[in-house]
């Protein structure tokens, strides 16, 4: 019996042995441990031997069983533990998959250099409602009802709630006036966002489209406080040293008021296709803050005196990557995104 016992130990170490999957090592187990393996035959032999043979033998097969059982449980967690290993050849030489990383979009790009170049110059950032009531779209903004400049923004009305009338933000003026209502001058802010106006697209025209707009408020405050700070942020913008060109023009919020236009940036004002062959490229419109404005705002009339300005962000992004379409920002093509 001792010898027989042996036997299926040293013939069971030996099939362990040359397992190389879990697969084989279930017929191994079934073999050794199964219902008709040659352990449970042993086991049924036990029955026959007398007493004293039963006390002696009987522990030892006992022993064997549970040293198989634990053998066997040992080389199934290593196979466990490394199966992919063992089973699956790997190229190492291979390419690996290429994972698609996101990045900004170009509006995103150009709107977090102004704001950094800004912030530089001691501006804060503001921000506000894109529903807005009709009160700091137009009227605090010295455009009340039946003002002919009204007509000049097509706008995406909003019903009315309690005979207050609230619209798509036509501009970020409303901002000024908000910020104006909470803060005492002198200050200087910047007001990037989103604007809406009701009207056809084309190549430079867009229902959606972005604005940025600066205020600055305090005592003194004038046109040349503007030119200075306006041909800071456009050179280190453009990375040139650019001019500022400033032309008589009419906005309800401001007097006077005036279109700016910068120095060529493709042709540093020599005359080129780009600038029409004038030397200068339209950017936006500014003023000194008109003083109906800061009479909706609280403050008293005529005690300050300020500039605004403002432009689109898509404009300038169109000068700096040289986009021909202003289409192209919200068309949604991840090809026009991926460029940048």
């Amino acid at each position: 019996m001792n010898e027989k016992i042996a036997q299926i130990e040293k013939k069971m170490l030996k099939d362990l042995e040359e397992v190389k999957d879990l697969k084989s090592l279930e017929k191994v187990r079934i073999a050794y441990l199964g219902k008709k393996s040659m352990l449970a035959e042993l086991m049924k032999s036990i029955k026959d031997l007398s007493p004293e043979k039963k006390r002696e033998y009987g522990p030892l097969v006992n022993a064997l069983r549970a040293s198989m059982q634990d053998k066997i449980a040992q080389k199934n967690d290593y196979f466990e533990d490394n199966f992919n290993a063992l089973s699956e050849w790997i190229d190492v030489t291979a390419p690996g998959q290429r994972v698609t990383r996101g990045h900004l979009h170009p509006l995103t790009i150009v709107q977090r250099d102004i704001e950094k170049i800004f912030t530089t110059m001691g501006f804060v950032i503001a921000d506000g409602p894109e529903i807005e009531t009709e009160f700091f779209n137009f009227d605090a903004v010295n455009m009340p009802d039946n003002h002919p400049a009204r007509d000049m923004q097509d706008t995406f009305w909003i019903h009315a709630e309690k005979n207050v009338r609230h619209v798509l933000r036509t501009h970020t003026s409303n901002v000024q006036v908000r910020y104006m209502q909470e803060h005492t001058p002198p200050f200087r802010m910047i007001v990037p966002g989103r604007v809406f106006r009701q009207e056809a697209t084309d190549a430079s025209h867009e229902h959606t489209f972005h604005q940025f707009e600066t205020l600055v408020v305090g005592k003194s405050i004038s046109v040349a406080n503007f030119l200075h700070i306006a041909e800071s942020f456009f050179s280190q913008f453009f990375h040139a040293e650019i001019k500022i060109r400033v032309r008589p023009s009419y906005f309800p919020f401001v007097e006077p008021g005036f279109e700016f236009d910068i120095s060529c940036t493709n042709c540093e004002g020599s005359g080129c296709s780009t600038c029409q062959r004038t030397g200068w490229i339209e950017v936006g419109g500014a003023g000194m803050v008109h003083q109906n404005v800061f009479l909706a705002a609280g403050y008293e009339k005529n005690k300050y005196t300020g500039f605004a300005w403002g432009f689109g962000l898509e404009r300038l992004a169109m000068m700096r990557y040289k986009i021909d379409d202003i289409r192209h920002f919200h068309g949604g093509d991840i090809r026009f995104a991926t460029q940048f």
